[in-house]
C-alpha cells in the first residue's frame, strides 16, 4: 500500500505559533540564518499585516512562510518573501508551494505589485519567479545574483523597480 500525500491546511498564522516557527526555523536552517542578506533586512521589522501563513496536517504545524514590506530604491509595494520553512519529515509534499500560492495571492489581492526573495530558481520558477536582472535590485549585504528573484504581482512591476532594498511599513 502506498503512503496517501497529506493534505495540508493553509492558514493564517496563529498568535501562538511563534514558538513552533522559531523550532522550525532552527532546525531546517541552523544558526546561521541569522547572518544572511535577507534576515538583515527583516531585522526589528512586523512581517506585513496579513502575509502570515502555517501549514497544518490536522493541528500540527509543519510549515509556516512570512512576507515582509520593502521598498525598492524608496518605491514602496514590494515584499520580501521569507522566510519559508516546511519541516523536513514533509519537505516535497507541496506545503511549500501552497504557502507561496497563498502568499503571492494576498500579496496581490492588498495591493503590493513585488515579491523579491534570495532563492533556487529551480524551486521557485514554478511560482512564476524570476532571476532580477544583474545590478537592477540590491540588497545590503551579499548576495549571489543568480539568487535573486522576483515575481510580479502585477504585470510589468519588475521594471518599476530599481535600486536598494529597505524595510518598509508602506504598500503600493
Amino acid at each position: 500500500m502506498q503512503d496517501s500525500q497529506p493534505v495540508f491546511s493553509i492558514q493564517p498564522e496563529r498568535a501562538g505559533d511563534e514558538p513552533d516557527i522559531v523550532r522550525l526555523n532552527a532546525r531546517a536552517f541552523g544558526p546561521g540564518r541569522f547572518a544572511r542578506t535577507a534576515y538583515r533586512i527583516r531585522e526589528g521589522l512586523e512581517p506585513a499585516p496579513g502575509l502570515r501563513f502555517t501549514a497544518r496536517i490536522d493541528d500540527r504545524l509543519v510549515g509556516s512562510i512570512r512576507f515582509t514590506a520593502v521598498a525598492i530604491g524608496g518605491a514602496v509595494g514590494g515584499l520580501l518573501l521569507g522566510p519559508l520553512v516546511i519541516d523536513p519529515d514533509y519537505a516535497g509534499r507541496g506545503a511549500g508551494r501552497a504557502l507561496i500560492d497563498r502568499g503571492l495571492g494576498v500579496g496581490r489581492d492588498e495591493g503590493y505589485r513585488l515579491v523579491l526573495l534570495v532563492g533556487d530558481l529551480s524551486y521557485y520558477e514554478r511560482c512564476g519567479f524570476q532571476v532580477v536582472p544583474p545590478g537592477r535590485i540590491l540588497l545590503p549585504g551579499p548576495v549571489d545574483p543568480a539568487r535573486l528573484l522576483a515575481a510580479e504581482l502585477v504585470p510589468g512591476a519588475l521594471g518599476d523597480y530599481a535600486g536598494l532594498v529597505r524595510g518598509s511599513a508602506a504598500r503600493g
